[in-house]
């Protein structure tokens, strides 16, 4: 068995750490400064030097035709009689807004009617736009067509966005951009934030309304930089003389609010995050008030037609006489005080809870394999999903229906696997989507009237409406759950996929290598966010059809087990992801998977704090670490655009924070000389404005002045916190990442 040498982690450099003004690439933070791009530049001309060679431009042509093959699923979402999708390809590398009917969809080739041809918008207007989306304005009777959408459009594909009308009947902008009417349409300046509809001529509206020149008492932004002014704006008024609804403070995290159009349940809500993981949810009445939905601030609350829905992210304690139904949880009505578990789904009537009632019906309650992923209502039902050591289980429940609304498992689904649900139209039917895809099984697409069908008994899958093209031969390959244990005793699943002909199945190893892998190993551990699988083609083609193999390590700080899977890595526990993510390292080494020399790191954002963590804490454990958008320094990250926002994630590096537990997984801080590390490819985007791309920048730049090896730098001029604007520029970063893995990983040069 493999061991590895001694951890060489140091703590923080006494050099640098908590001396703000000793930082020496400090001047990498100025994005758009002379001196900052030319040595991106610079950067970029030698690591492209580097790598750019045959074997790169057959990687980038692979990643091309996957993602621009035309017979990729084109997935949609219906609004009235049509079926809308935004498309990318070659010929539109910026894409198309299109649509289409039912019944042309179903077909091989559907016929697309286009309304926004982006790549035909820059060329008119001169600009660089990328699509943020469209929302569109449900007509006031059934049966009117639907008239009006607000597009959203980022220069480079920055978080910061122009909001525009669009009239979907005549095609055309509404007072403004390329197809001016005349009409006095709704559009919003670039900023971060957004507007959303209350009707045809009125709009909530949440975005940079200037005044930071008057005074901080006049900021429209809170520290972390995005909204906290809620207007509602009606057609044809300045935007300065919209009436404001509603104004958190300026440390609050944002505001927004929104109109729930449901027929017969209209009401306009404010959803007000006062930090990262907690948050309001108000209803505006008619006569102007704001009446809070009174549940704990970390929980999550939604209202659907007559039910508000309530996800706890930490138990509930309802004091006695508050009531509770004795639903998995409840009270029957007694005077005891009962306590709703973390990570429980809870159900009431809504009006009779802004009444005063508190007679919840539990829906759902984890236990140690099993976590609320999400929930989707239909027009009668609601569907959860259910993770279960990683795995989805979907579970159909009846509004009203029993003490716990007759959960029923939905059968003919796979056993493993990403399953996703989504409603076709929540207001009308009880119909869903189903996407059904593994690592190794292209996405299909199927559809299912949940009213029509005998969940208790029917074990046929839903009926299929496309399937998405293999891009790479799988036959050989396999899939398989592990797990690892933790510094702590934690068991930390992770998912291997080897490539054909790898295991020894004579010997009873179908898992196991003949011998050691050139192995990748994935993974992110935070903000609640869990890693199921899903079809792999980039992978596929680039790392597993050439003899690698492919790893993803469910960690804490994620969500695959719900919220106490979170809280375990959050803030001073923050070590406990590393310790998981090194944990399932040593796993692979022990069982032969993979050796030292033949293993790398990737993960990007928070995933790229990790692979940081990884680099610093670890050298020994990997050869070559893939860090992408990342954050990196964790004293000033507070400083640097959204970073505020993360307080709750991370700390307060101007509190104690810094010094209890900070410093010690601040990267770009805990860089020593003298030390071996593994080779390290840094990507960002200039136009990421969430991640400043001064943390991969100054990293770079210190591993760069201390000799650490084979480190290498490129800087995506476009792309936003995704890194990329469209699929050329996608397919070059991920052949770039590619071909630095199997330089250092594989046979090299």
């Amino acid at each position: 068995m493999l061991h590895f040498p001694p951890c060489r982690y140091q703590s923080a450099d006494p050099e640098t750490a908590g001396v703000p003004n000793e930082d020496p690439y400090r001047w990498l933070e100025a994005i758009d400064g002379a001196e900052s791009l030319a040595w991106v530049e610079d950067q970029n001309r030698r690591t492209l030097a580097r790598f750019a060679d045959a074997e790169f431009a057959s990687l980038e042509t692979g990643l091309r035709e996957i993602l621009d093959a035309d017979d990729r699923i084109p997935f949609v979402v219906k609004r009235g009689e049509h079926y809308y999708n935004f498309w990318q390809d070659a010929e539109h590398p910026r894409g198309l807004w299109r649509r289409t009917t039912w019944d042309s969809y179903r077909q091989p080739r559907p016929v697309w009617e286009v309304l926004i041809d982006v790549d035909a918008l820059n060329a008119a207007e001169g600009e660089n736009w990328v699509w943020h989306g469209a929302s569109c304005l449900e007509p006031a009777h059934p049966g009117e067509p639907w008239e009006r959408a607000l597009i959203s459009l980022s220069r480079g594909g920055a978080d910061a966005d122009v909001t525009r009308e669009f009239d979907l009947i005549g095609k055309r902008w509404v007072g403004g951009g390329v197809d001016r009417e005349g009409e006095h349409g709704f559009t919003r300046p670039e900023a971060k934030g957004g507007m959303s509809w209350i009707d045809r001529d009125t709009v909530f509206v949440y975005t940079d309304f200037g005044g930071a020149d008057s005074g901080s008492e006049n900021d429209s932004l809170t520290s972390s930089g995005y909204p906290r002014r809620v207007k509602r704006w009606r057609r044809g008024e300045p935007l300065s003389e919209a009436e404001t609804v509603f104004e958190a403070a300026e440390q609050d995290l944002m505001a927004v609010a929104f109109h729930d159009s449901t027929r017969g349940f209209e009401r306009d809500f404010i959803h007000h995050a006062l930090a990262f993981y907690e948050q309001r949810l108000l209803e505006i009445t008619p006569d102007g008030q704001h009446v809070p939905i009174e549940v704990p601030l970390s929980a999550q609350a939604s209202v659907h037609r007559e039910w508000l829905l309530v996800h706890l992210r930490e138990d509930w304690t309802l004091n006695s006489g508050n009531g509770g139904n004795g639903g998995n949880g409840g009270n029957g009505g007694n005077d005891a005080a009962v306590t709703y578990p973390s990570g429980a789904l809870l159900a009431i009537d809504y009006e009779t809870f802004k009444r005063g009632d508190r007679d919840f019906t539990t829906l759902f309650v984890p236990d140690a394999h099993r976590s609320l992923e999400g929930f989707e209502w239909t027009r009668h039902y609601l569907v959860l999903d259910v993770l279960e050591d990683v795995k989805h289980r979907l579970q159909v429940l009846t509004p009203g229906q029993g003490d716990d609304w007759s959960p029923r498992p939905l059968a003919g689904l796979p056993a493993t696997g990403e399953i996703g649900v989504a409603a076709v139209d929540d207001e009308e039917s009880d119909e869903v989507f189903v996407i059904i895809t593994d690592y190794l099984t292209p996405t299909t697409l199927a559809r299912l009237d949940l009213k029509h069908r005998d969940l208790a008994q029917l074990d046929a899958p839903p009926e299929t409406v496309k399937r998405a093209p293999s891009f790479f031969e799988t036959q050989g390959m396999q899939v398989t759950q592990r797990f690892a244990t933790s510094l702590d005793g934690t068991s930390i699943p992770y998912f291997l996929v080897l490539p054909a002909g790898a295991g020894d199945p004579a010997n009873g190893n179908a898992d196991r290598p003949t011998a050691p892998l050139p192995t990748l190993l994935y993974g992110y551990g935070g903000f609640e966010i869990s890693l199921t699988p899903h079809y792999i083609a980039g992978a596929g083609r680039s790392w597993l059809s050439r003899g690698g193999a492919y790893v993803v390590a469910n960690i804490r700080g994620g969500g695959e087990y719900g919220p106490r899977w979170h809280r375990a890595a959050l803030k001073g526990e923050r070590h406990k992801a590393f310790e998981d993510f090194a944990a399932v390292a040593e796993d692979l080494v022990a069982t032969g998977v993979t050796t030292p020399d033949k293993l790398g790191i990737q993960g990007g954002s928070n995933g790229g704090l990790l692979v940081g963590n990884m680099i610093t804490r670890y050298p020994d454990h990997f050869a070559a670490a893939v860090c992408e958008v990342p954050l990196l320094d964790m004293q000033r990250y507070h400083l640097l655009l959204a970073g505020a926002s993360w307080m709750a994630e991370y700390g307060d590096p101007d509190s104690d924070d810094w010094d209890n537990f900070l410093k010690d997984y601040s990267p770009y801080h805990n860089l020593c000389e003298g030390v071996d590390y593994p080779a390290v490819l840094f990507t960002t985007s200039t136009r990421d404005d969430r991640v400043h791309p001064g943390h991969a920048r100054k990293m770079m730049a210190r591993m760069e002045a201390m000799g650490a090896g084979n480190v290498y730098y490129y800087e995506n001029t476009e792309g936003g916190h995704g890194g990329a604007a469209d699929n050329a520029q996608r397919a070059k970063l991920g052949a770039l990442a590619w071909r630095f893995l199997w330089n250092e990983l594989g046979d090299g040069e």
